[in-house]
């Protein structure tokens, strides 16, 4: 039974410096909500009812975001700000939160390696904070089809241009229809010429045990790190992996530009401040731009 989700948070968040210095990169709001709750959420909706925060030094703050502040609940309830105490108090019973350090920075597939003890000998889903999907239906409960149909371990896929294909992991697949895809080989940030397809792997997985017992005995690449990738890669020869592609809108919320994009959009949609964000672009195109 899936109800285990794993989220590696354990990074420096180097290339939101100096912004991320002093506060978790996860927790940098994209418009009211940190970056990592849009993720948590959609594993929440995906029916996951643990979340495993793989942590490091100065990290302490992401527990605490999913933590209950019975100080902040009581001021809001003196002051008879409802809303908002309701809001805080639904995030603090979100889930159920985990935590464990990554003492020293060696990879994704380290990261993993780190919840193991936590995770039995069950399924369990990794759900990367920088990957923010937003749509009507969570990123990861397409993943949870096609896992419960083939008892594999899936992970997500998107089509990328050629010429970014070096920025992710690249599955070379077989098509089976509707999206879903057997896979033959990963590849961790080809360049465009060598890559097997444009199929970039996207930061959601279903993984099985296997997978665990495959990265225990993954040697770690010239960098020093251990390669989620190339975890999944050895387990190739044990049992099958699939691939799936996902419903809704991904932004990379690790890269400045992408951050900025997901903030308008977000913004454009937000209940409260959509229509005022709206007209104020509006006239920011026309004052500037001539529009």
């Amino acid at each position: 039974m899936l109800t285990r989700a794993v989220f590696p948070v354990a990074g420096f968040g180097t290339r939101f410096l100096p912004a991320s210095k002093a506060i978790p990169k996860e927790l940098i709001p994209l418009v009211d909500k940190p970056a990592l709750q849009y993720v948590v959420e959609e594993a929440v909706a995906a029916g996951f009812t643990t979340a495993i925060f793989v942590t490091a030094e100065g990290k302490a703050a992401i527990e605490d975001h999913f933590d209950r502040n019975l100080r902040l609940e009581a001021f809001l309830a003196q002051k008879g700000k409802q809303e908002l105490l309701r809001m805080v108090q639904e995030l603090g019973s979100l889930v159920e939160v985990v935590a464990v350090r990554q003492k020293q920075a060696l990879g994704l597939g380290h990261a993993v390696l780190q919840a193991a003890s936590l995770l039995a000998s069950e399924p369990f889903a990794v759900l990367l904070g920088d990957d923010v999907i937003v749509g009507e239906n969570p990123a990861i409960g397409r993943l949870v089809e096609v896992h419960r149909q083939t008892g594999a371990s899936v992970v997500a896929v998107m089509e990328v241009p050629g010429e970014e294909i070096s920025r992710y992991g690249c599955a070379a697949a077989e098509p089976l229809g509707n999206g879903v895809f057997r896979v033959h080989d990963l590849v961790e940030k080809p360049s465009p010429e060598q890559a097997p397809s444009r199929w970039a792997v996207i930061g959601r997985y279903i993984l099985t045990p296997t997978v665990l017992h495959e990265l225990r005995t993954t040697p770690p690449d010239p960098s020093g790190e251990i390669q989620l990738t190339e975890g999944l890669r050895r387990t190739l020869k044990r049992e099958p992996v699939y691939a799936c592609t996902f419903p809704g809108t991904r932004y990379d919320a690790g890269n400045k530009g992408d951050f900025l994009r997901a903030t308008v959009e977000l913004g454009l949609s937000h209940p409260e401040l959509g229509r005022w964000f709206k007209s104020f672009l509006e006239d920011l195109a026309r004052r500037h731009f001539q529009v």
